[in-house]
Formats: structure tokens, C-alpha cells, sequence
């Protein structure tokens, strides 16, 4: 996403959330969401980074309380929107879809970062690197002795 053309606009977080979620609980928020909506929807050259998408992960998981699939309907439709610029979309969409198969999304993201190397080192035996085994991912998950 370094050679982002100009004007394109980033896109953070709250506007993500604002489009996305239905939490139209003031007239503030109410504001917001339309206004997510007129610009996301306008056409405009819209860029998304993987720190932000890391976060809005996050967000609908821990903050809305979205479950794994509509987490993954959500990215599904973010991913399909041929107005925004997706940073490292490649990757992203490899830790969509291990996310869906059961991996931490955060993991399946550092995971899907790494697929160029021939191992990944973790000590989170039990969570990260248990899974990643249980779903024969590569690189594999190693915990370093």
C-alpha cells in the first residue's frame, strides 16, 4: 500500500464500525453511519491497512460481540469492494480464511505474514501453536525448546 495513488482516502476503524454495525443507539451515531455509508459507498479510492483491519476484527469480536462467521461475512464483503485498497490483500485474505477454519484472527494474521518462511516460533503452545498443528498449517508452528 505504499504506492497508494492520490486521493485515496484511509479509511480507520470507527468509520468501519460506523458502516458495518447497526449501534445506531444516538443521533450522533446515526451521523456517523451515514456518513461511513456515503463514503464507502461513493467510489472513492478508499485504502485499508492491516493494522486497521486487525482492529476492527477485534472491535466486532470483542466490542459487538460478532461471532466468527459474521466476522468472516464481514471481511468477505469488505474484501469484495473494488474501491478500496486492501494492504497486503493476498495476505489478508489467507488469514480470513484460515480464521475461518479456527484460528485466533490476530494469530491467522501473523501467521499468513510469515508464509515465507519455513517455520513460525511461538510459545503459545496451547492456543496458536496447538491449532495451527491441528490444522496442518504452513509454515508450521514450532515452540522453541
Amino acid at each position: 500500500m505504499s504506492e497508494v495513488s492520490t486521493g485515496t482516502i484511509g479509511l480507520d476503524t470507527n468509520v468501519l464500525a460506523r458502516y458495518y454495525v447497526a449501534d445506531d443507539t444516538d443521533e450522533a451515531t446515526q451521523r456517523q453511519r451515514q456518513a461511513a455509508r456515503k463514503l464507502i459507498e461513493s467510489g472513492q479510492a478508499l485504502a485499508l491497512s492491516k493494522t486497521v483491519i486487525l482492529e476492527f476484527e477485534w472491535v466486532l469480536r470483542g466490542y459487538y460481540g460478532f461471532d466468527r462467521e459474521q466476522v468472516g461475512q464481514v471481511f468477505a464483503h469488505l474484501l469484495a469492494l473494488p474501491q478500496i485498497e486492501v494492504e497486503d490483500r493476498a495476505t489478508v485474505k489467507r488469514a480470513v480464511a484460515v480464521h475461518a477454519d479456527g484460528l485466533d484472527f490476530a494469530d491467522a494474521l501473523h501467521h499468513s505474514s510469515y508464509a515465507d518462511c519455513d517455520s513460525v516460533a511461538s510459545f503459545d503452545d496451547r492456543g496458536f501453536a496447538r491449532r495451527g498443528r491441528s490444522l496442518n498449517l504452513r509454515p508450521p508452528i514450532r515452540v522453541p525448546r
